[in-house]
């Protein structure tokens, strides 16, 4: 008898883990990929006193200056290709004043996907978030100790389609299909 309560004591804990096993299965959330840390942030900003908009590219902990304000992009998120694209900087800006003071006007996060809900809007200037890349034209400033930059694309090579790719030279690794121009 206390060997059918035993092997009976057994099965049911057996059981129970695999009940608990298949729970954690079936509750477990789907699978994201991690975020993606950039060395560069890309801006885009108005001047609205001459209408003009530019863009420019600032490493991470590096300093630009747009106008009377400073722009310091302190970290910059993306996700893989794969993933929906999500886009967001933690920022902070700073606006010189006629005093040559520095005044501290955003600090917080910037998301390209709404750029009118958390953009730096100012008397004169508009700054927000664009991109955040791995690579720049832009070579980084000195003393650099942000996240690793990626090797920048050749002039005039595809970045996706890899080494050689359309130069009529065969490296033994296959390219990417170029399409065929429209007429």
């Amino acid at each position: 008898m206390n060997k059918t309560i035993a092997r009976f004591g057994s099965r049911a804990a057996a059981l129970s883990g695999l009940v608990a096993l298949a729970a954690g299965i079936v509750t477990a959330g789907p699978a994201h990929a991690d975020k993606i840390e950039n060395p560069v942030a890309v801006f885009s900003g108005l001047d609205k006193i001459t209408g003009r908009i530019i863009s420019f590219d600032v490493y991470i902990g590096e300093t630009v200056q747009f106008g009377a304000l400073q722009v310091t992009p302190r970290v910059c998120y993306s996700r893989p290709q794969t993933e929906t694209p999500q886009t967001d900087a933690f920022v902070q800006v700073d606006e010189i004043t006629l005093n040559n003071e520095v005044r501290r006007i955003f600090s917080g996060w910037m998301f390209a996907a709404s750029p009118g809900l958390h953009a730096v809007e100012h008397a004169v200037y508009d700054v927000w978030l664009t991109d955040c890349r791995m690579t720049s034209s832009v070579p980084p400033p000195e003393g650099y100790s942000g996240p690793p930059v990626a090797a920048s694309v050749p002039e005039g090579e595809d970045g996706l389609a890899g080494p050689g790719a359309g130069s009529g030279i065969d490296m033994g690794v296959p390219g990417l299909p170029r399409p065929k121009p429209a007429f």
